[in-house]
C-alpha cells in the first residue's frame, strides 16, 4: 500500500462533559498538528498517490472551517464531546467528501483510504481511518 501524508494545524476552544475529563470540563484551548494520510494499493497514471498540492489545499480548507472557533458554539456539535478522536473522524469524513466530489483531482478517486491523525502534544495523539473503497 502506498501513502502520502500532508500536514497542517488547527486551533480551537472547547469544553467536555463528564468526570473522566477532569479540568478539561472547563473551556480550554487546544492546538493540534493534523496529518492526513492518503492510501492506495497502486499508483495512478502519473505514478503518484494523490496530488500533494491539492491534498494540502483541501486539508487547509477543511481545517479552516473549524480553526479559531469555540466548538461548543458550533450547532452541529451541540451536546457532543469534541474529543481528539471525534475531531479526527470529522476531518476524515470531510476530506472523503471532497475526494468523492473531485476536489483532489480525478486521480484521487482511486484512493483506498484516508487516515487523519491529530497530535495533541509530542506524547499523545489520536487517529481515525476512513475507508474510501465502494461497499461490496
Amino acid at each position: 500500500m502506498f501513502s502520502v501524508t500532508v500536514r497542517d494545524h488547527l486551533m480551537v476552544a472547547h469544553s467536555f462533559r463528564g468526570e473522566v475529563f477532569g479540568p478539561a470540563q472547563r473551556l480550554h484551548g487546544a492546538t493540534f498538528v493534523v496529518d492526513a494520510t492518503f492510501r492506495r494499493p497502486e499508483l495512478d497514471a502519473d505514478n503518484i498517490v494523490v496530488d500533494i498540492g491539492l491534498a494540502t489545499q483541501q486539508l487547509g480548507a477543511v481545517l479552516g472551517e473549524l480553526n479559531y472557533r469555540n466548538l461548543d458554539e458550533v450547532p452541529e456539535f451541540a451536546g457532543i464531546n469534541t474529543s481528539t478522536e471525534f475531531l479526527a473522524q470529522v476531518i476524515a469524513d470531510a476530506l472523503a467528501e471532497r475526494v468523492h466530489d473531485g476536489a483532489l483531482g480525478e486521480g484521487a478517486r482511486g484512493l483506498a483510504g484516508i487516515t487523519v491523525t491529530l497530535h495533541e502534544s509530542h506524547v499523545a495523539w489520536a487517529s481515525y481511518d476512513r475507508d474510501l473503497r465502494p461497499a461490496r
